[in-house]
């Protein structure tokens, strides 16, 4: 338990010294050196420096030492294109102990044509060779899929990406890598970036609403607990009907992206694309951007709507590769929308997260989840 507390506060603050940890801690001064020895002799803490402590020697600074155990983490994607499904890709980072990213690649991969195992289980592999680490001390890989994990019955649902759906594929991933896997939706680890480094992280709670390529996404922050429902399939708002004849994909999703904008004369290859054409001409004062805007803004506001009727978030995070490209243009346009569709009061935000969310989202899950392994095993009689 000493051991454990002393860690806790070197893996969440930095470099201490033996008397800020002591101070930390309540512990004596005895057992606090004895806590840090063993800690030191297990490889999970080093010397890294020494301050001035007034009369006599100098204090030893104590660090986490960052390769004491490895997080890997993969944001699988799937890549759509107008009326087709493209080539799936895959993005893996290896994420020290210390919180700092020591390799990152990215593969296309065909799931349909391959063993979904073994192709994971070869970039894991792949990503370690890429960061020049030890495959060993890799103790934990976190998934981010588009997809709901049922953590009851351990299997992924409404996932479009060949071989991800099938029952026992969690399991067999745990036995083929050897470590403990995490599996979540990508919008959640979105989040969880979101409350690391974007909008979210000084917010009390809030929603992310994601306006991705291939599909759309809510992730609920709550107080920094994420709320996945009953088979984790809460913020599935792509599926949320609108009128008698559609849902909210239909309405705003990557293909109605798409034709909203060839229809006031921006055609892109993507949604995103599109959406960063129209920003530009919006920014150029041209008349038939600010139409798109409002158009789309309306068609948000409409899902949005009940969202905020039913959680009254504090904050709603506009993100996704259609809702960066937006950027503060879509979110001032949804916020005046939302204005008059709701009279509830809500912050609209857009994402300051430029990278992959989710695969930041994933390291961070990662990362926390090898921590708090150690801190248990730590803690352990």
């Amino acid at each position: 338990m000493n051991d454990a507390a002393a860690l806790s506060h070197v893996l969440e603050r930095g470099p201490l010294t033996r008397g800020e940890l002591r101070d930390l801690t309540g512990l004596s001064k005895p057992t606090i050196s004895e806590a840090l020895r063993r800690l030191t002799e297990a490889r999970l803490v080093s010397v890294v420096g020494y301050v001035s402590a007034g009369p006599g020697p100098n204090a030893e600074v104590y660090a986490v030492n960052p390769d004491a155990a490895y997080a890997v983490a993969l944001s699988v994607r799937s890549v759509r294109e107008p009326d087709s499904h493209g080539t799936p890709t895959v993005t893996a980072a290896v994420t020290d102990l210390a919180g700092v990213v020591r390799g990152r690649l990215e593969s296309a991969v065909d799931f349909a044509a391959t063993d979904t195992v073994a192709v994971v289980a070869d970039i894991v592999d792949e990503v370690c060779k890429e960061a020049g680490v030890a495959r060993d001390p890799v103790a934990h890989v976190q998934i981010a899929v588009a997809g709901s994990y049922d953590q009851r019955g351990d299997v992924l649902h409404h996932v479009d990406i060949p071989g991800w759906g099938r029952s026992g594929l969690v399991e067999d991933l745990r036995r083929r890598l050897g470590v403990t896997v995490g599996v979540d939706n990508d919008v959640n680890l979105a989040a969880v970036a979101e409350r690391a480094h974007g909008a979210g992280r000084d917010a009390e709670s809030f929603t992310l609403l994601w306006l991705g390529e291939a599909g759309l996404g809510l992730a609920i922050d709550l107080g920094g607990t994420l709320l996945r429902g009953a088979r984790g399939g809460a913020g599935e708002i792509g599926y949320m009907p609108i009128g008698a004849s559609t849902d909210l994909q239909t309405l705003v999703g990557g293909a109605a992206v798409l034709e909203l904008g060839a229809a006031h004369g921006f055609a892109a290859p993507t949604a995103a694309g599109t959406m960063a054409a129209v920003a530009a001409g919006a920014a150029e004062g041209d008349p038939a951007a600010a139409e798109f805007v409002t158009v789309l803004a309306g068609r948000i506001a409409i899902g949005l709507s009940a969202v905020v009727a039913v959680l009254d978030p504090p904050l709603v995070v506009i993100g996704g590769e259609v809702g960066r490209a937006g950027g503060e243009l879509l979110g001032a346009a949804v916020a005046a929308a939302l204005a008059e569709a709701a009279p509830l009061d809500t912050t609209i935000a857009t994402t300051r997260v430029q990278d992959d969310a989710a695969l930041l989202g994933a390291q961070e899950a990662g990362r926390a989840s090898v921590r708090e392994a150690l801190l248990a095993d730590l803690s352990r009689p």
